[in-house]
């Protein structure tokens, strides 16, 4: 057992001075992952938003000639007009 006396002789010869200068690091680190890891998202999901519109005017104009509503120069005209917007 480990009287007083020696348990502060042991403490007192740590010579730990606390963590440093440098330990701003590591929460700036782990804020600029969290901050890219939401850019990311945030630009995947505004890219799939963009093109989200012409594939559902594809899918629209799809159903409509698979229906027998217009013809295949009407689809293939519409189509080359989707086409060209984007």
């Amino acid at each position: 057992m480990v009287s007083l006396t020696q348990a502060a002789l042991l403490a007192g010869s740590d010579r730990w001075d606390g963590p440093g200068p440098w330990w701003p690091l590591f929460p700036l680190l782990w804020f600029l992952l969290a901050a890219g890891l939401v850019a990311t998202f945030v630009l995947i999901g505004r890219r799939n938003r963009s093109r989200a519109g012409a594939w559902t005017g594809e899918s629209a104009l799809a159903e409509r000639f698979a229906a027998g509503e217009i013809t295949e120069e009407e689809y293939r005209h519409r189509l080359g007009v989707l086409k060209e917007k984007r």
